[in-house]
């Protein structure tokens, strides 16, 4: 469905959670992406099982990675790859929840692995995943460069792609769909109670958009509630705020002990809790990064055993909790809805309607772009004249699909309003993993505005 009614002057909470994340600038030190990724292949590595391989039928597909028949794999482990995969994702800055696991130093002890992990609809790679990712600009803007990604194109061109998969299973259904419930959450009564449970004094005040709560000028801790969709929130408390520096400083360096992993989720467990909300429908994990005075913990709610990409966040130090961000919307069901079968949600991946996005970058093509990349030389004289029946540079990605899985991704409406419906991620033979919605056409309005 279209986004083309969004309002431009509407305030966008990813983007103001990113403008008050006070480590935005800070950068893992260098080799230590490496040394996570090559650790993690390391303890994966032995306890892997090979997938097996049919044989090539001609010569075009030996040209290619074998097409892997999905009947038979799910009867298989899980091939090395997928873990090695979601580490390499899970390094990429996460700007919605402060900060993503791939600065954090050691394994934390509480990361919750129980649920599916959430589907993309959004275009991640298009809206930020790439920041501080593993993978060099250009490596891969031909895969992730489909329909609608054309600012995900670097000057090495367009991407393009032929999907390949067997055994896809031909069977329709219905799954379940929800929506956040963003007025009953615009309330003062809801509000208040979030403020208090945080701490901040004052009444809640409606102006510009927007409940705040609390003095706004950085005296005292302050809560604000954007009028959004999920209606997201957050709250910081400049008191113990370790970057903050004395007027006229000359050094200016965060002091402090590091919270342990069980302090900073059980300050994000009595935080859900004040605000009426059952810890024990999310799933925690905690992090912290190299050179950090605080940690953060993040708490993903489980919808049908997979957990939804709207979360809390909080931001704890020696001295308390110092930030916090989130959804105050709850969700609510929307009954079920007609989804396509697995083949026909395949088929979507080149149909331009859809615009597939590739929502997990593939651990080898970074390997394949460090063994690639050459230090550039300026040219001395421009390029021949191509001579009469050159063939035209026509680069197409075959991608070869191993997994289907049917699952939920949010999605925004074009009057702000947030869906969480079923959509389907597909894993491809190298790691990477494409998304398409699976609500079928009847329930789809293609319709401009």
């Amino acid at each position: 469905m279209s986004e083309m009614g969004d309002d431009e002057d509407r305030r966008d909470p990813i983007e103001e959670l990113r403008a008050a994340d006070p480590a935005a600038g800070i950068e893992p030190r260098e080799g230590f992406a490496d040394e996570v990724v090559a650790r993690v292949a390391a303890e994966t590595a032995g306890a892997a099982s090979p997938v097996a391989e049919p044989e090539a039928t001609d010569a075009a597909a030996s040209a290619r990675p074998p097409i892997a028949d999905l009947g038979a794999e799910r009867t298989r482990r899980r091939p090395r790859w997928i873990p090695v995969a979601a580490v390499a994702a899970s390094l990429a800055v996460v700007g919605a929840v402060g900060y993503g696991v791939g600065a954090a130093t050691g394994q934390p002890a509480n990361l919750a692995d129980a649920a599916a992990p959430p589907i993309s609809l959004q275009g991640q790679a298009g809206a930020g995943a790439l920041e501080g990712s593993l993978v060099e600009p250009g490596a891969v803007d031909q895969r992730m460069a489909g329909p609608g990604a054309a600012d995900l194109s670097y000057p090495y061109g367009f991407g393009r792609n032929a999907f390949h998969a067997d055994g896809l299973s031909t069977t329709a259904g219905t799954a379940a769909a929800y929506a956040f419930d963003a007025p009953a959450a615009s309330d003062p009564g809801t509000i208040a109670a979030l403020a208090a449970a945080l701490g901040v004094a004052g009444e809640p005040v409606l102006a510009d958009g927007a409940w705040t709560v609390g003095p706004q000028d950085g005296t005292a801790p302050t809560l604000w509630v954007s009028l959004d969709g999920t209606m997201s929130f957050s709250y910081s408390d400049p008191g113990l705020d370790p970057w903050m520096c004395e007027e006229g400083a000359d050094v200016c360096e965060p002091s402090g002990d590091i919270p342990s992993e069980d302090a900073a989720i059980d300050a994000l467990r009595d935080l859900l809790a004040s605000a009426g909300r059952d810890p024990g429908a999310y799933e925690f994990s905690s992090e912290t990064w190299e050179g950090a005075v605080t940690r953060t913990a993040s708490a993903w709610p489980v919808v049908d055993g997979q957990r939804i990409d709207t979360g809390w966040s909080v931001e704890v130090t020696d001295d308390g909790l110092y930030s916090a961000y989130g959804a105050l919307a709850e969700l609510v069901p929307l009954g079920d809805y007609p989804v396509v079968s697995e083949q026909e949600a395949f088929e979507r991946l080149s149909d331009p309607r859809f615009g597939a996005q590739m929502t997990i970058m593939p651990f080898a093509v970074r390997e394949q772009a460090s063994d690639e990349v050459a230090e550039w030389v300026p040219p001395t004289d421009p390029p021949a004249v191509p001579s009469a029946g050159t063939p035209l540079s026509w680069p197409v990605n075959d991608v070869d699909i191993v997994e289907a899985r049917l699952g939920l991704a949010s999605q925004w409406q074009p009057d702000g309003s947030v869906l969480v419906v079923p959509a389907f991620e597909f894993t491809d033979s190298d790691g990477g993993a494409w998304s398409v919605v699976a609500v079928a056409d009847e329930r789809l309005d293609f319709s401009m505005g």
